[in-house]
Parts: C-alpha cells; sequence; structure tokens
C-alpha cells in the first residue's frame, strides 16, 4: 500500500481513523486511544495499527470488550482493569526528570488516580502512587509530607468535597495538578461539588482538569516534571 495522501485516513486504517502519528515527533509523546464511544472493532483496527508506532500508546477508558479487542491484537500488552487502561509496549520507558507522586483521597477514587499514574509512568517519568489520605482522617495526608516533598509535581485526586488538593498544595512547594472525581453523595454532582472547590482553592499552585481525567492530570504533571 501507498504512502497516504494528504487528508487520506492513515494507511492501513478504516476511512473514519487518522491517527496522529506523528504526535511523538512533534510533541515528544505518542497519541492515546479514548476507548469510550468506539467499538471493540475499531479499538482493534488501531489497536493493530499501533503496534509500531514510537512511544508508549495508551488505550483509556477500555471496557473489557474493548480490552479484549487489544489483547488479540497486541499480546502481551500492558492492562490494568480497574484503571481501564491497557498500554503498548508492555514495559513503560526508563524513567527520566523527576518524580511524580499521584495522592488519592479515598479507595473509592482509585480507578482514576490509577489512570493518573500509569499515564506518567508511561511518559516517562518515575510515579508513587499515595492512595486513602482524605482530609477525613486528616493525619493520613500529614505522615506522607515527607514524601510528597521530594516530588516535582503531584497529582491529586479527590471526590466528594474536593478539598485535599488545597491542603496538599499548602504543604508543598511543587505544582499541584487536581483531578476532581464524580465519587459523593448527590450534592456532590457528579465531580461538579470537587471541582469547583479546587478552581476556589486559596492555595497557590493548583491547576485542575476536567473530572475523572486521570489521563489528563497524570500528562500535565509529566509534562512538568520533564528533565
Amino acid at each position: 500500500m501507498g504512502e497516504a495522501a494528504p487528508g487520506d485516513p492513515s494507511p492501513g486504517m478504516p476511512p473514519e481513523f487518522e491517527l496522529d502519528v506523528d504526535r511523538y515527533d512533534r510533541r515528544g509523546y505518542a497519541e492515546a486511544v479514548y476507548c469510550a464511544g468506539k467499538t471493540p472493532e475499531q479499538v482493534g483496527a488501531i489497536a493493530g495499527a499501533v503496534r509500531d508506532a514510537p512511544g508508549a500508546t495508551l488505550f483509556t477508558r477500555a471496557d473489557p470488550e474493548h480490552a479484549r479487542a487489544v489483547r488479540a491484537a497486541l499480546p502481551g500488552v500492558f492492562e490494568d482493569p480497574a484503571a481501564r487502561l491497557l498500554a503498548w509496549p508492555p514495559q513503560p520507558p526508563e524513567p527520566t526528570g523527576g518524580l511524580v507522586v499521584v495522592a488519592c483521597a479515598g479507595t473509592s477514587d482509585l480507578p482514576v488516580a490509577r489512570e493518573a499514574f500509569h499515564t506518567v509512568r508511561y511518559l516517562g517519568r518515575r510515579a508513587e502512587l499515595v492512595a486513602d489520605v482524605g482530609v477525613a482522617g486528616l493525619s493520613r495526608i500529614l505522615d506522607r509530607v515527607a514524601e510528597l516533598r521530594r516530588a516535582r509535581a503531584i497529582v491529586v485526586v479527590a471526590g466528594m468535597d474536593g478539598a485535599l488538593p488545597g491542603v496538599v498544595a499548602g504543604l508543598v512547594s511543587a505544582p499541584v495538578v487536581a483531578v476532581p472525581t464524580s465519587v459523593g453523595y448527590g450534592a456532590a454532582f457528579a465531580g461538579l461539588a470537587p471541582l469547583l472547590t479546587m478552581l476556589n482553592a486559596c492555595a497557590p499552585g493548583v491547576g485542575v482538569v476536567n473530572i475523572d481525567n486521570g489521563y489528563g492530570g497524570g500528562h500535565l504533571a509529566a509534562q512538568i516534571a520533564a528533565p
């Protein structure tokens, strides 16, 4: 098959796809595949097309059918079912740059936190995960301050009242990337309440990504911590 002409889909892809095959050369990070809304057949075709692509390709928001299609196209692919994330190649690159700590308020926030954690790893940074350190038991995060202060960037994932990123930002010098989650009772409004809390954080140095966007939070932190 000849090279694709400008405006044509990526070679070997169905006509509804046009992979951003130059993203790694342009930005230093490969394209990520958001699986939600795609059929398993579409995701499987994309997985086959990125087998030899440069950099690490992440498949996010993958349900079991998506994951099965990716495994069929890329045997041995890394998978974290809790995070609904797969990564190819299966081993992350050798880390460079600074440490990124991913902290989450509660166990219910772990799927989003793990998405952020793996994104950081596969974008080439050293990552550590600190779980279940929400402000309902403030001593838990205070006990981890020394670890947090070693980080170049910190991702803080929280739902309900969303107070944890502001607390962390008041304890450290590193930038904090806040990720609100849709975890919480009705007045949390599926993540809107923690989103607004994080946007209104009084501690400086807090940036906020969209609700449940662990990938976006991890990506931004990995860029901050780049060498």
